[in-house]
């Protein structure tokens, strides 16, 4: 998808009540890759229980409301930041090895 599929989803008068990965991540803010960073974090519930391996799907109200918070969103700023470095760590460390 691109851009212009980005605006359009996001200019829609009224969003599904629920949102694949991608969607969701458009709402958010955040990159597409870092919404399975921030569920592994614990910082974003998909709906149901999806297994690990299979598309996960988000309420938009559940996504309304922690679009609003603003410490939620330092956090999983936060969360991908430490995840980032964590990654890039293991990388140097593997390395020098």
């Amino acid at each position: 998808m691109n851009k212009d599929d980005k605006y359009a989803f996001l200019a829609l008068p009224l969003l599904p009540v629920r949102l694949n990965a991608l969607e969701a991540a458009w709402y958010l803010g955040f990159q597409p890759h870092e919404i399975s960073i921030l569920v592994a974090a614990g910082m974003l519930e998909p709906l149901g229980h999806p297994p690990a391996n299979t598309p996960k799907f988000f309420s938009t109200e559940s996504l309304a409301e922690l679009r609003d918070d603003q410490k939620w969103l330092a956090k999983a700023t936060d969360a991908i930041s430490t995840y980032w470095r964590r990654k890039n760590g293991q990388k140097r460390t593997g390395r020098n090895s």
